[in-house]
């Protein structure tokens, strides 16, 4: 059946503006890194407009020359995989209770979920109850305090609602299987789109994190990354970074300027590399869970 007149020009404006909107979102990131390995100066000039010009890598050298971006790296990384995995394990274990229709009390427990989004006990109580647990200044204070996200239990359990049949579980019963046996034999497998969506929320969540690193954190050799790059960013910089006691206020904010698009591209590579390798799911989740006849 060949498209009709109608139908070429909708598609024909559809695809125009998913380019430009492709351009606005591809543009920047572009941008970014190649003022991160271009001459400082002529990116304050706006010389540089998608080329890099005056190729150099000095921001990235200073950077990594610093010993705390290292460790910030490491941690972060730390922090990241053992916060995830503990982020998924316990939406799951909450979220598929939630979603069976069996599970005396579920609404009643799912409104209490909901009211601590509206309402928390604010900073100043979190930070007590944190420091009566003995957790400050420890890993586990980077890990456990937002151990779960309200929204992403209700994501998950719709999840769970809409796209495992009741029938395949009651089938599985018939069979001999319990719970945790449907849990990890069944749903999980049938659920792998929603839990890498988790795994990336809560991954990028973890790798952005500093505000709680800059409240509960005091030992340098446990700060993340993204407080080391807030660092470099927003506070005076030491003198083997950038040599600000002898070099002019000029040199100075050319080093400045190099860092920041630095900085940038070294804290956002890593998520962007994670995302294809969980795109697939997303491709799988229109499909994944039907039932086959």
């Amino acid at each position: 059946m060949q498209d009709t007149k109608s139908d070429k020009v909708f598609s024909f404006f559809n695809y125009f503006l998913l380019v430009i909107v492709a351009l606005l979102v591809i543009y920047p990131l572009v941008f970014v890194l190649s003022a991160s390995v271009s001459n400082p100066a002529q990116v304050l000039r706006g010389d540089m407009w998608l080329i890099p010009k005056g190729f150099n890598l000095d921001a990235y050298i200073k950077v990594f020359n610093n010993e705390d971006v290292i460790n910030g790296f490491i941690n972060t990384i730390k922090y990241t995989t053992f916060g995830t995995a503990i982020n998924v394990v316990l939406t799951i274990m909450a979220a598929y209770p939630l979603s069976r229709k069996d599970f005396y009390g579920r609404n009643l427990i799912m409104g209490v979920f909901v009211f601590t989004i509206f309402f928390s006990g604010g900073l100043i109580p979190t930070y007590l109850l944190i420091k009566d647990l003995q957790m400050l200044d420890t890993f586990w204070v980077m890990v456990i305090p937002n151990a779960v996200a309200v929204w992403n239990i209700i994501i998950m359990r719709t999840f769970f609602q809409t796209t495992i049949p009741d029938e395949l579980r009651e089938s599985a019963m018939i069979d001999g299987c319990g719970n945790i046996r449907i849990l990890l034999k069944i749903v999980l497998p049938l659920s792998m789109p929603v839990i890498a969506v988790m795994v990336l929320f809560y991954a990028v969540g973890h790798w952005n994190s500093y505000f709680q690193a800059l409240i509960y954190l005091q030992d340098r050799e446990k700060f993340p990354l993204q407080l080391i790059l807030r660092e470099i960013l927003i506070q005076s910089q030491t003198d083997d970074m950038i040599q600000a006691t002898s070099e002019s206020f000029a040199k100075q904010q050319l080093a400045v300027e190099g860092l920041k698009y630095a900085v940038l591209i070294i804290s956002t590579i890593p998520m962007l590399i994670l995302y294809p390798f969980l795109q697939r799911f997303f491709v799988k989740g229109f499909m994944i869970g039907s039932i086959k006849g």
